[in-house]
């Protein structure tokens, strides 16, 4: 088959195609490039409206994919799709995924052991010490921190993560060729010159930092996070959008208790009141999503590189669970190999053992 990923670019740029129309034509046309090839009737018959309909074949006079893939690739920007490998399992996991996520960077297999950290843009020096020694902990132990780039919080979870020699995502509410804020070049260039983590939008480039493309990006950090842990934040700072995310999405929720002096404590606080987990160290978090044994996963994933094997048994597993007998007989390898793998892939989190010789993708 074709590469789709023109075809994902080419859909999502249209008014109104977002995850779940997206999902609609997928499964109708079975591919991207059948669906952007689709007559306006089929396109209706799927369930579109006329209006976006008419939107996807107008697209198609105006749009040069080949001018569109090009652009990327002068920009340094990769585009992962839902058809990609290489697109992030646990954020594909979650309901309202992007179709195409840029990305300037590269993921790492250790991203699959990641915490967003966020927070409001006005802190106080207690909650940028706060950050800065949270941040730095995770890293120490192995785990991405994922955040926003915004002034604050966001900026001091980066830095410190980086500067203790981790990893950091960073998730943009603009294309990757408007970065904002603009102080934060800097870090966006260490994240990629030192191959240290990803910046990931899922708005094409050239899209502005508008205020509403800021809420959406939210449950993108969330998505590819274990856990979302929240430092300060007002009563109704922005940062409790991503609470509501992680909530929708099954993450735990972790606050930072504040002085009940400062505005910028009520919504740690008030998470604290409503059951989120208190947080005074990165031990309360690692504990918690029972991630002590980071580093160990890491090496595993380093000791063993994937291989057709487990590209195999994970496409397998991406169409729905499946017994580990089915997957032998499927494959066709001897049982014993089979079971290795399947363990040596959970040791990387690539798939998760539900119980009964049961297997399903992560």
């Amino acid at each position: 088959m074709p590469d789709q990923t023109p075809y994902y670019v080419g859909l999502t740029k249209v008014p109104g195609i977002g995850p779940v129309r997206m999902r609609k034509l997928l499964e109708r046309f079975g591919n991207a490039e059948a669906a952007w090839h689709a007559t306006l009737g089929d396109l209706m018959a799927v369930g579109l409206e006329a209006k976006v309909s008419e939107a996807v074949v107008q697209a198609r006079r105006t749009v040069n994919l080949d001018r569109e893939m090009e652009r990327l690739d002068s920009a340094g920007v990769r585009a992962l799709t839902w058809a990609d490998l290489d697109y992030p399992e646990r954020l594909r996991e979650v309901d309202d995924s992007p179709p195409v996520l840029y990305v300037l960077g590269d993921f790492a297999p250790s991203d699959s052991w990641a915490v967003g950290v966020v927070g409001t843009r006005r802190t106080t020096s207690y909650g940028r010490e706060v950050t800065a020694r949270l941040a730095a902990e995770l890293a120490e132990g192995g785990v991405t921190v994922v955040s926003g780039l915004a002034r604050g919080i966001d900026t001091e979870a980066h830095r410190s993560s980086l500067d203790a020699g981790g990893r950091t995502i960073a998730v943009l509410g603009s294309g990757l060729d408007v970065l904002y804020p603009q102080e934060n070049r800097g870090l966006v260039q260490r994240i990629v010159t030192e191959g240290r983590g990803a910046v990931v939008s899922e708005y094409a480039l050239g899209t502005q930092p508008d205020a509403i493309n800021f809420p959406p990006r939210n449950r993108i950090i969330s998505g590819l996070s274990l856990g979302v842990l929240v430092v300060e934040a007002g009563e109704r700072s922005g940062a409790l959008i991503t609470v509501k995310f992680a909530l929708e999405q099954g993450r735990d929720v972790f606050a930072v208790p504040g002085p009940i002096t400062s505005r910028m404590s009520d919504g740690p606080n008030n998470l604290l009141k409503q059951g989120a987990k208190c947080v005074t160290s990165a031990r309360d978090i690692l504990e918690e999503l029972n991630m002590q044994m980071v580093t160990e996963h890491v090496e595993a994933v380093r000791s063993l590189p994937a291989d057709p094997t487990e590209r195999m048994l994970l496409e397998y597993l991406q169409e729905n669970t499946q017994h580990i007998d089915d997957l032998t007989n499927r494959s066709g390898l001897p049982a014993s190999t089979v079971s290795a793998v399947l363990t040596m892939m959970e040791l990387k989190g690539m798939v998760r053992h539900i119980g009964g010789m049961q297997y399903a993708a992560r």
